[in-house]
C-alpha cells in the first residue's frame, strides 16, 4: 500500500498552447515548454502548493511553438530550475516552430547549473532511447514512454507520448499525435487501457482520426483535458470529439475559461477530485470526484471505494 499525494493542473495560457504540471511522490514535473502572463502565477501558486523550489523535470512533447515557445522556455527554465529535461527525440525544422533556438537555451541553461555544483540531465526521447528501456510492469509507479517508435516525415507523430504513474492517479500526455497507427498501437497496450484515468486529449482536441471511439474504448479514460484558450481559430475540442467523449461517458474539462486541477483526496484511497477555475481566479466553476483505475493497490478496502464512487466516475450518458 502507498500513500502518494498527487496533484496535475493544466494551466490557462491567454493564448493557444499546452502547459501542465504533475506532481507526485515529493516530485514536480512541468509539462511543455510554455509560462504565460496568465500562467506565471499559477505555475509559482502551483509549486509553493506542492512544497518544492525546483521541479525534477521538463517534458516537452513537441517542438512547435504551441509546446516549447523560444519567447519563454528562458524564464520558465529559471523559474522552475529542473532537474532532468526530456527533449523531442526529432530534429526541430529550421523554418517551422522554435525548435532551435530551444535546444541553444536548454544547452545554455545545462552550461549555467554546471557552475552550481548539478549538471541537469538532458535525455533526447528517441525511438533508440525508447527501444533501450526496459519492459515496464502492470499496476507499478514507473514512468512508461510509448512515442516515437519512428521518426516519421510529419512532425506531429514524432511527438513524444507517455504515461505519467507516479501517483494515486495517472496521466496520459499525447502531445500531438494524429496517425491512426499510432492510435491502433496504442490501443494494443494493456497498461494504458488498464491504468489510464486522465488522458491529454491529442493536438488539443482536433478531429483528425486519431480519438476514434475505438481508442476511446480501448484506454478508457476517465476524464480528458483539452489544453485551449477560448477563441482559438480551431474551434478545439472539435463538436465531433465532444460527441464522441460523451457517448463514452467520459468527462470533459478544458481549459478555455480557466485551470483544471486534479487532486487526490484521500492519498491512499485512490479518490481524486477534478477542479476546474476560473481565469485569474481561485473561484471554482465545477468539480468531480472519481476513483484511480489503481484504487485496488493503493488500499486494502479499493473494492469497497469504487464501489461508493461508481456512480460518480463516469460522466453521465
Amino acid at each position: 500500500m502507498r500513500s502518494i499525494r498527487t496533484r496535475f493542473r493544466a494551466y490557462h495560457l491567454g493564448c493557444s498552447g499546452s502547459s501542465f504540471s504533475y506532481f507526485a511522490d515529493g516530485h514536480f514535473t512541468m509539462i511543455e515548454g510554455r509560462l504565460t502572463d496568465d500562467s506565471r502565477r499559477q505555475v509559482e501558486a502551483e509549486l509553493e502548493i506542492c512544497g518544492v523550489e525546483e521541479a525534477s523535470g521538463l517534458h516537452i512533447t513537441s517542438w512547435d511553438a504551441d509546446h516549447c515557445n523560444k519567447h519563454e522556455l528562458e524564464e520558465l527554465l529559471n523559474m522552475i530550475r529542473p532537474r532532468r529535461i526530456e527533449c523531442p527525440g526529432y530534429n526541430p525544422i529550421k523554418d517551422y516552430g522554435h525548435g532551435e533556438d530551444c535546444l541553444a537555451m536548454i544547452a545554455e541553461y545545462r552550461s549555467r547549473r554546471r557552475n552550481t555544483g548539478f549538471i541537469p540531465e538532458i535525455r533526447h526521447i528517441t525511438p533508440a532511447y525508447i527501444g533501450g528501456l526496459e519492459h515496464a510492469s502492470a499496476l507499478a509507479f514507473n514512468d512508461m514512454f510509448y512515442n516515437p517508435y519512428h521518426i516519421v516525415e510529419n512532425a506531429n507523430d514524432n511527438s513524444t507520448v507517455k504515461l505519467f504513474r507516479g501517483g494515486c492517479f495517472n496521466v496520459l500526455s499525447l502531445g500531438d499525435v494524429e496517425d491512426s497507427l499510432i492510435g491502433a498501437r496504442l490501443r494494443r497496450c494493456r497498461i494504458l487501457s488498464r491504468e489510464t484515468d486522465v488522458m491529454i486529449l491529442a493536438h488539443h482536441g482536433a478531429d483528425n482520426g486519431f480519438t476514434t471511439k475505438k481508442f476511446l474504448q480501448h484506454i478508457d479514460p476517465t476524464v480528458a483535458i483539452c489544453s485551449s484558450n477560448y477563441d482559438n481559430q480551431y474551434d478545439h475540442p472539435r463538436q465531433e470529439i465532444r460527441d464522441l467523449l460523451h457517448e463514452q461517458g467520459i468527462r470533459l474539462m478544458t481549459t478555455k475559461t480557466g485551470d483544471v486541477i486534479v487532486r487526490s483526496v484521500d492519498n491512499h484511497t485512490g479518490v481524486f477530485e477534478v477542479v476546474n477555475l476560473i481565469a485569474k481566479s481561485t473561484e471554482v466553476s465545477s468539480t468531480a470526484k472519481f476513483v484511480s483505475k489503481k484504487v485496488h493497490i493503493l488500499d486494502a478496502n479499493g473494492d469497497a471505494l469504487r464501489q461508493r464512487y461508481a456512480p460518480r466516475r463516469r460522466y453521465p450518458r
